[in-house]
C-alpha cells in the first residue's frame, strides 16, 4: 500500500449501521423511481406507437416504439461521460439528486406532448429529444447509486448491501408494469388510447420529488469523504479515468452485457413477446413479469449476501453458463403453447438473471478506485448498455420479423452471455476485500 492510499485509508470515517440503511433506503427509493420512469415507456410500447407513428402497421409502429426507447441509451455514455466525472470531483451525492431531477421531468413532459394526430412529425421527433433527455440523465444514475451503496457498504456486505440497488430497479419496473396493467384493464381502449396511457408519465412528478427529498437528507460516502480530507479527489477525473483506467473500463463493460440483455429481455420484452408473439392475453403477460420480477426480487438479497460468503466469479461464471445452457430451451418451453409451461420457464429465467445481477454491481464497483470509482463505473457501463442493454427488445423484435421463428431472440442471450463469460474470467475476486482509494483493483494487484 503506497503512502496516499495508506492516508485515505485512515480518513475514512467509521459508518454505524443506521447510516448504512439511511444510504440504502436513498439510493434505492432514487433508483426506483428512475427505472419506474424507463419501464412505463416499455410497458406501454404499443399505445406509444399509435400515438406518435402514423404507419398502421402494428408491427411497424411497435418497431418505431422501441427504436426510440433504444436511442435514450445511446445518449447514456453521454451521461455517464458528463456526471461520472463529476460525481468524482464534487461528489456522489449532490450528482445523484441532480439527475432524479432531470428524468423526472422529461418523464411528465412526455405524458404532456401531443400525438402525431395533433402536431405531426414534430411528435416523434419531441418525443425521441425527451428520450435522450431520459437516458442522459440515467447516464449518471446506474453508475453512481452503486458507487454510493458500495462506499458505504462494510467489506464483509457489499454484495448484500448493492444487491438492493438491483431489488429497486425491479420495484420500478413492476410497479410500471402493474400501473399500465391495471389501467389497460379498467379504461375502455379509446380511452387508453387517447389519454389513459399518459397517467403513468405524469405520476413520474411527485415520486421525482420524493426521491430528491430523501437524497437531499443524505451524507455524501465516508470514501468520498476521505477523500476529500486529505486533498486526494482527481482534479481531472476524466482523463484519469479513461488515461490509467481503460483495463476496468473494459472489463465493466463486458461484465455487464449479459446483465443487460438478460435484464431487458426478461422484464421489458417478454411482455410484448406474450401477448404479440405467443397470443396469450395481456393479463397473462402481466401475470408472468409480475411472478418473475418478484421470484428475482426475493432472491436477489440473499444471492447478494451468498456472493459475499463464496466470492463474486462463482455466481457470475454460473449465471453465464445456465443462460448458454438453458435460454433456448426455455424459449420452445415458451412456445408450446402451454400457458404454464411458458410462465414456468419465464420464470427460469429471471431466476438465472437474478442469480448474475446480485453481484454483477458489487463486482463492477471494486474494480474502480474511490478517486474515479463513479466516473470509470458509469463510462464503462453505459457503453455497454448503449450497445446492448436498451437495444435488446428492438433486436428480439426484429429478429423474429426478419427470421419467422420465434425462438430467434435466445440465440441473442446466449451470445450475451458468452460474453460476458470470457470477460468474468478475467477479473480478479473482490469479495470481502477493502475497496480501493486511489488504484484500481489491477494496478493495486500489480
Amino acid at each position: 500500500m503506497d503512502a496516499r492510499e495508506e492516508a485515505v485509508g485512515q480518513a475514512v470515517p467509521r459508518v454505524e449501521q443506521s447510516s448504512v440503511r439511511r444510504a440504502v433506503v436513498g439510493a434505492s427509493i432514487g433508483n426506483c423511481v428512475e427505472w419506474y420512469d424507463f419501464a412505463v415507456y416499455g410497458f406501454l410500447a404499443p399505445f406509444i406507437g399509435a400515438a406518435f407513428f402514423a404507419s398502421q402497421d402494428p408491427t411497424v409502429q411497435l418497431l418505431s416504439t422501441f427504436a426510440v426507447f433504444a436511442v435514450a441509451f445511446f445518449t447514456r455514455p453521454l451521461g455517464g461521460l458528463f456526471f461520472g466525472p463529476l460525481g468524482d470531483r464534487i461528489g456522489r451525492q449532490k450528482v445523484l439528486a441532480t439527475v432524479i431531477i432531470l428524468m423526472s421531468i422529461s418523464t411528465v413532459l412526455i405524458g404532456l406532448l401531443p400525438g402525431y394526430a395533433t402536431i405531426g412529425i414534430a411528435a416523434p421527433i419531441l418525443l425521441v429529444v425527451l428520450r435522450c433527455l431520459q437516458g442522459f440523465s440515467a447516464g449518471g444514475e446506474y453508475g453512481g447509486a452503486a458507487t454510493f451503496l458500495a462506499e458505504y457498504a462494510p467489506n464483509n456486505r457489499r454484495g448484500y448491501t448493492v444487491s438492493w440497488l438491483l431489488f429497486s430497479t425491479l420495484i420500478g419496473f413492476l410497479l410500471g408494469s402493474a400501473l399500465a396493467t391495471v389501467l389497460s384493464a379498467t379504461l375502455p381502449e379509446a380511452a387508453m388510447g387517447s389519454w389513459g396511457w399518459r397517467i403513468p408519465f405524469f405520476i413520474a412528478g411527485p415520486l421525482g420529488a420524493v426521491g430528491l427529498y430523501i437524497r437531499l437528507r443524505l451524507e455524501d460516502t465516508p470514501e468520498f469523504r476521505a477523500l476529500e480530507q486529505t486533498g486526494q479527489v482527481a482534479g481531472s477525473p476524466l482523463m484519469e479515468t479513461i488515461r490509467e483506467n481503460w483495463r476496468p473500463i473494459l472489463q465493466i463493460a463486458g461484465l455487464v452485457v449479459i446483465h443487460n440483455v438478460g435484464f431487458y429481455t426478461v422484464f421489458t420484452f417478454m411482455s410484448t413477446y406474450f401477448s404479440e408473439t405467443l397470443g396469450f392475453s395481456s393479463t397473462t403477460a402481466f401475470f408472468s413479469i409480475m411472478l418473475a420480477g418478484l421470484v428475482a426480487m426475493a432472491l436477489i438479497p440473499p444471492l447478494g449476501a451468498l456472493a459475499d460468503r463464496v466470492g463474486r466469479r462463482p455466481l457470475l461464471l454460473t449465471a453465464c453458463a445456465l443462460f448458454i445452457l438453458l435460454t433456448y430451451p426455455l424459449f420452445m418451453l415458451m412456445n408450446t403453447g402451454n400457458v404454464v409451461l411458458a410462465v414456468a420457464a419465464h420464470v427460469a429465467l429471471a431466476v438465472i438473471e437474478a442469480l448474475f445481477v446480485c453481484t454483477s454491481l458489487a463486482a463492477g464497483a471494486e474494480l474502480f478506485a474511490t478517486r474515479v470509482r463513479y466516473g470509470g463505473f458509469s463510462i464503462g457501463y453505459n457503453f455497454s448498455v448503449a450497445i446492448f442493454g436498451g437495444t435488446a427488445p428492438y433486436i428480439a423484435v426484429f429478429l423474429i420479423d426478419r427470421t419467422g421463428s420465434p425462438l430467434s431472440p435466445a440465440f441473442y442471450v446466449i451470445f450475451a452471455a458468452a460474453l460476458t463469460f470470457v470477460t468474468v474470467l478475467t477479473m480478479r475476486e473482490t469479495a470481502g476485500a477493502p475497496l480501493h482509494k486511489t488504484r484500481s483493483t489491477a494496478d493495486a494487484a500489480s
